[in-house]
């Protein structure tokens, strides 16, 4: 997994991802790299993985490499169905490509369903794998306000820290 370099502090650069889906009707719930079938499956032009997003949000934010929206739009139909692990290897590849290293992204996830606990682990090896970085995970309610507290959807947030070369 790479490492900083204390080399040079002047190089390290901080992302902020946010994204939120609802869920659809049919179909299983991708999430943190996951597929949760108790969950109902999150809408999306790809495969809806809210943290997966946010984690590349992130990144490509501390990179300013654009945002999410540009890279993976829903006018770019090469993107349609992917998974999240796969936007997250596509991030990796152009972060390698400008010799930017990442330290780590940690990621909070919003919402009453699935429940994230008794998998963390699991979700965490599955990001941290695709990324070739630590990725730490989170979840919390939203005591029952919003969208996500009324059990509509999924919001989640990550923030990321790069060195540029």
């Amino acid at each position: 997994m790479p490492i900083i370099s204390s080399q040079n502090l002047d190089n390290l650069r901080t992302g902020i991802g946010v994204d939120a889906h609802p869920f659809d009707s049919d179909g299983i719930c991708h999430l943190a790299g996951l597929d949760w079938p108790e969950a109902k499956k999150l809408a999306g032009h790809s495969d809806g993985d809210a943290a997966a997003h946010a984690l590349c949000d992130a990144l490509l934010s501390a990179s300013n490499l654009g945002d999410i929206g540009q890279v993976f739009g829903i006018d770019r139909p090469e993107w349609k169905g992917a998974s999240g692990v796969k936007m997250i290897n596509y991030v990796r590849q152009m972060l390698d490509e400008k010799k930017i290293k990442v330290n780590n992204v940690a990621i909070q996830i919003m919402g009453n369903a699935p429940k994230i606990a008794p998998r963390r682990t699991e979700a965490e090896k599955v990001l941290s794998d695709a990324l070739g970085a630590p990725v730490t995970l989170t979840s919390t309610t939203t005591d029952g306000m919003g969208f996500t507290g009324r059990g509509e959807g999924i919001s989640t947030i990550a923030t990321a820290l790069v060195q540029l070369p």
